[in-house]
């Protein structure tokens, strides 16, 4: 998973191709650290149809702010530009398959 900022969200994010999974989360934030391995193994599965990024609330705040993240772990889904689905807090993977399913098949 790639890690960006805030001066590459509109390239990254918001002008992307195709949708992108942003995991919005912090350093210190454990449940962050625990689904971290949990995306990784479904941005192998679905490389090439979905993109996966990684933002650093305490880096970029602003952003957490536009999208009302106010707990972390935030699992975000972006397409065209548009949040489409959120997932909140740490889950087991199969929440994050049902969460995010149409885009990881």
């Amino acid at each position: 998973m790639r890690e960006i900022d805030g001066a590459a969200w509109d390239t990254e994010v918001i002008a992307a191709d195709g949708p992108v999974l942003v995991d919005f989360w912090a350093p210190w934030c454990r449940p962050c650290k625990a689904i971290r391995p949990i995306l990784e193994q479904l941005e192998e599965e679905s490389r090439d149809r979905l993109s996966f990024v990684g933002l650093d609330i305490d880096e970029n705040p602003e952003i957490a702010a536009r999208y009302a993240v106010l707990s972390i772990p935030t699992v975000m889904l972006f397409e065209d530009g548009e949040p489409r689905q959120a997932l909140v807090g740490a889950r087991p993977r199969r929440h994050f398959e049902e969460a995010f399913g149409d885009w990881l098949t």
